[in-house]
């Protein structure tokens, strides 16, 4: 279910217009966000249903066997039958059988025929039956601009809406571009003079031997 902003619409793939008014988890409830617009008298074709982050679920229903697949193919021939029976009554004269029951065990007969040798062809291939639906994770609810404020007034009592104002760009902080500043100089030391060394004094010399005078003869 879901409703475009125009009164038919685009015949090829067009992505949705309109503002953010609510979100909800459940295709339910913004269905009944839908509805709750509708009984307000909102112009419900300015509004979009968006499901984001498809996927598709197959449901396992069930293993298929000969029996089932007989049963399955006979109601399905049966109905068939039943439709061809009812077209032929409207023209067949009065008083004579009615084709309906006829058709229904033609029908179902040849639908019984058709499962049958079709399960026995993908047995080995396909041995269950199953559903499948495409699901999303969320449901977005879009609207046009000059609606979208009176529509999240009025979807305020069922919950879900979001604001319209665009949310705040984070503050980062960088460094300056350019290239990195100069060191402050540092004062040149003065030379380190050495200590003077100060050596002890010398011993004084011995007294030197003179040699005796030679005696005289």
């Amino acid at each position: 279910m879901s409703f475009s902003g125009s009164a038919r619409p685009p015949r090829t793939p067009t992505p949705p217009q309109g503002e953010t008014v609510a979100a909800y988890g459940t295709y339910l409830e913004a269905q009944h966000a839908v509805d709750h617009l509708a009984e307000k008298s909102f112009p419900v074709q300015l509004v979009t249903i968006v499901g984001t982050d498809l996927k598709m679920v197959e449901r396992v229903t069930g293993r298929l066997s000969y029996p089932r697949a007989a049963l399955g193919g006979f109601l399905t021939g049966a109905w068939l039958g039943l439709f061809v029976g009812l077209l032929l009554s409207l023209f067949s004269t009065s008083g004579t059988t009615s084709p309906i029951a006829s058709a229904i065990l033609i029908g179902g007969a040849f639908g019984m025929l058709f499962s049958v040798v079709t399960y026995s062809m993908t047995r080995r291939a396909r041995d269950f039956t199953s559903t499948s639906q495409i699901v999303a994770s969320s449901y977005a609810l879009l609207c046009r601009a000059e609606q979208a404020n009176k529509a999240r007034n009025l979807l305020r009592e069922v919950g879900g809406v979001q604001s319209g104002w665009p949310p705040r760009p984070a503050v980062t902080t960088t460094a300056p571009s350019g290239p990195p500043a100069a060191a402050p100089p540092v004062a040149a030391r003065p030379p380190v003079q050495d200590a003077p060394v100060v050596r002890p004094p010398a011993p004084p010399a011995p007294p030197s031997e003179q040699p005796a005078p030679p005696h005289a003869p």
